[in-house]
């Protein structure tokens, strides 16, 4: 899968993308709500090596895409099936040095379209920690809807965490 939006370029990651996404992942800030620590240097190879391999969405097989600004690769964005017909979560990370420039919001929200239209899938969501208030306003951005919230549900980081859960079908699409 590859798209082009009016800045960005969004295509399958590529081996000489090692060092931005490793600078996108070593930042204890970016991490803080994901699944994940920060990378290292020791670790990296391995982390990035998995992005490499997801290169196409299929019900077996997560899809990993490059979000790139000029020749920088400024995101991630992640789409896997879940076990109900038909539907995708989405994931994304993005470089803290881009942030406020709507880069996220025209990368996911060209993804999202491209779900609906070429994929045919019948529903999208995202699973956010309840603290990331900034990803709550992305997914309200392009158009997803708060469908609930869920107290202590998540054991993450030595922690229980709430989450929440956004989700839209094509019809909330303006297209």
């Amino acid at each position: 899968m590859e798209l082009r939006t009016e800045r960005l370029l969004i295509r399958p990651f590529k081996s000489t993308d090692l060092q931005d996404v490793f600078n996108i992942y070593n930042n204890d800030y970016t991490c803080r709500y994901l699944l994940h620590d920060k990378w290292t240097h020791e670790n990296m190879k391995e982390k990035f090596n998995k992005k490499l391999e997801n290169s196409a969405l299929t019900k077996e097989t997560k899809l990993s895409l490059a979000v790139v600004h000029d020749t920088r690769v400024i995101g991630d964005l992640s789409v896997w099936y879940t076990d109900i017909k038909d539907t995708v979560e989405i994931g994304y990370s993005f470089s803290n040095e881009d942030s406020g420039r709507g880069y996220a919001t025209e990368a996911v929200s060209n993804l999202v379209k491209k779900l609906f239209v070429e994929f045919g899938v019948h529903r999208i969501q995202a699973n956010l920690d309840a603290r990331n208030k900034p990803s709550q306003k992305l997914c309200e951005r392009i158009g997803m809807r708060k469908e609930a919230h869920f107290i202590q549900d998540f054991w993450n980081k030595d922690e229980w965490t709430d989450s929440i859960v956004y989700g839209m079908l094509l019809s909330d699409l303006n297209l």
